[in-house]
């Protein structure tokens, strides 16, 4: 039944995609109808593999040993086979992909009414969601590249789905191709992997790591960091994912806050046991995670758009992800990644809410906004607080282990800086909220409240936000006992409790979130210090250079485009006779190195 199950949860979302093109923009009732089944179906698929896995391996030693997968399908040749593997580690985020995909997806019935090519939107989500699943079930590294790069695809095509506005056009391609470098560090590492050990499968790379050469491995890991850091947008490749946010903000809560996004963290903690032994590969881990939790924490205070604000959240929280794979608490990771799927899917929902209410994303514009939202404004301070870290709510608990994980591994200055960025998030987080909700209004905005298909999906989402610290203990069985490779600090919701209320470093965390909640709330009277900050504000407004970066890039490229253009001459006859030329070099190179 598993099995059944498996394919089920992956490719229930295509057959959708299918019949939804095939529906017609005609009928946009029935496109809404079919997408909100499939996607549910789903959710429903992967929780019930979900539960079957947990209860298969409930209190038994591993029914498999070494590197086997749980199923495969033979394709033969050098593609090996498309197998899978029921893991702790693949159930949940599937779980997590498909679930928050139908909550996206109802949200959309709303937000989406009245828009025109229902079926390429719908399309690409419902492509996007089984890829998503595939990614982290199977265990072929092979078709993880695969369902790697039709993530890469779909987001593309959803950042432009207004394929008539050029800022649109310009955030689908620059995340397209920012992604595309870390398709190639993976593609690397899958290639490299097979070279040496004459198979693709997850299980037996990780057993058979440390026989391999040390120059392989290394290459093959700082690849798939070059992979998680771009598929994830943490430093360097960071500044693709706030130009994502000209997609529609369903796809924003989906793809770039609760699944795509999250693939290079799932990368990180799927390899860590192989990868940990490489020198200065976790180091470099750690400095990736800080320089960004920091870098895009500063970037979301001097925002002004509201799903900016949201995206450089997201780069920041991920980097916390990625701190924590660093120095070892690969659980912490991992619940946090729960955790922030969750609170930070609610929030951009909300402020799809908001969007849709007031058609403008400018908080400049917004104020008070909580009188005529009520519902949207409750849901979303929900968010906040699970992202600021206040106790009870989810990301209070998920964060904590993260620092905590920091604290135990003597890392101290990268501890340090963690704690700045919590008073960082709650400083942004605060400002964030009181410049739409709260406060007069600053311009004439005809809003209204969330409407009954948008309040379905930020209703789960808020009880989520609330609760799902409690899988905390099922999470960590689940994963100690499916991941025989990693050595994990698991522990359960009570132990959780007990750690985190009696640690002198949690009320040093929450004294530094209080402190940056003041800050936010009394951010006018302190306006003097504000002005002090102008010139490293204006560092954060540019990306701290990093945008010029890229400018000068595709200048470059396309100045060398412009170059190469002179050798395509039109001419036939030339054109035949490079192909012989270079037909003639390559079979004198051959000859030379026999």
């Amino acid at each position: 039944m598993i099995p059944a199950l498996i394919l089920l949860t992956v490719f229930i979302p295509w057959a959708g995609a299918l019949l939804v093109s095939v529906a017609g923009d005609a009928r946009p009732r029935l496109q809404h109808a079919i997408a909100v089944g499939f996607s549910i179906a789903s959710g429903i698929f992967a929780l019930v593999l979900l539960a079957l896995t947990q209860i298969a391996w409930q209190g038994n030693a591993p029914a498999w040993v070494g590197t086997d997968p749980y199923f495969a399908i033979p394709l033969g040749g050098a593609f090996g086979s498309l197998s899978f593997l029921t893991d702790g580690l693949g159930v949940y985020l599937a779980a997590i992909a498909t679930v928050i995909g139908s909550l996206a997806v109802i949200f959309s019935v709303n937000y989406m009414h009245g828009e025109k090519q229902l079926g390429r939107y719908y399309g690409y989500v419902l492509l996007f969601i089984g890829a998503m699943a595939g990614l982290v079930l199977t265990s072929s590294m092979l078709f993880l590249f695969f369902f790697w790069e039709i993530t890469a695809l779909c987001s593309y095509a959803l950042i432009s789905f207004n394929n008539d506005d050029p800022k649109a056009v310009a955030g689908g391609i620059k995340a397209l191709i920012i992604t595309q470098i870390g398709g190639v560090g993976l593609l690397l590492g899958a290639i490299l992997a097979y070279a040496s050990l004459g198979t693709y499968e997850i299980n037996a790379f990780l057993q058979k790591a440390p026989s391999l050469p040390s120059g392989i491995l290394a290459v093959a890991a700082f690849g798939f960091l070059i992979a998680a850091a771009a598929k994830s947008a943490q430093f360097p490749f960071h500044t693709w994912l706030p130009d994502a946010m000209e997609a529609p903000t369903p796809v924003s809560a989906l793809i770039h806050a609760a699944t795509m996004v999250n693939a290079g963290v799932y990368l990180l903690a799927r390899f860590f046991p192989a990868f940990a032994g490489v020198p200065y590969w976790k180091e470099a881990v750690i400095a990736v995670g800080v320089v960004t939790a920091l870098m895009a924490a500063a970037m979301a205070l001097v925002a002004d758009d509201l799903k900016r604000v949201l995206a450089y959240s997201t780069v920041s929280q991920l980097g916390y992800m990625v701190y924590g794979i660093g120095v070892g608490g690969i659980f912490a990771s991992q619940v946090h990644l729960l955790s922030h799927s969750v609170f930070k899917a609610l929030l951009f929902l909300g402020a799809g809410a908001v969007l849709h209410a007031t058609g403008t994303r400018d908080m400049r514009l917004m104020g008070g906004l909580g009188a005529k939202m009520p519902f949207t404004r409750g849901v979303f301070l929900i968010g906040a607080m699970a992202l600021v870290g206040i106790p009870v709510f989810n990301g209070f608990w998920s964060k904590e282990m993260l620092l905590e994980a920091g604290l135990q591994s003597g890392a101290w200055p990268a501890y340090v800086i963690m704690l700045l960025g919590a008073g960082l998030t709650a400083l942004y987080t605060i400002r964030m909220v009181s410049l739409v909700f709260y406060g007069a209004p600053r311009s004439e905005l005809h809003a209204h409240d969330a409407q009954t298909a948008m309040r379905v999906s930020l209703g789960v989402l808020a009880v989520g936000a609330c609760t799902t610290w409690l899988l905390t203990g099922r999470f960590g069985t689940l994963l100690a006992a499916t991941l025989p490779f990693h050595s994990l600090n698991v522990v359960g919701v009570r132990e959780m409790v007990v750690s985190t209320l009696t640690s002198p470093a949690t009320y040093l965390a929450l004294a530094v979130v209080a402190l940056g909640l003041l800050i936010g709330w009394q951010r006018e009277k302190l306006a003097a210090l504000g002005r002090l900050l102008k010139i490293p504000a204006g560092w954060a407004r540019d990306s701290f250079g990093f945008e010029w970066i890229n400018r000068e890039v595709v200048s470059a490229v396309r100045s060398s485009s412009d170059g190469l253009s002179y050798t395509q001459t039109g001419q036939l006859n030339w054109n035949v006779a490079g192909i012989l030329l270079g037909l003639v070099v390559l079979m004198l190179l051959m000859f030379l190195g026999a």
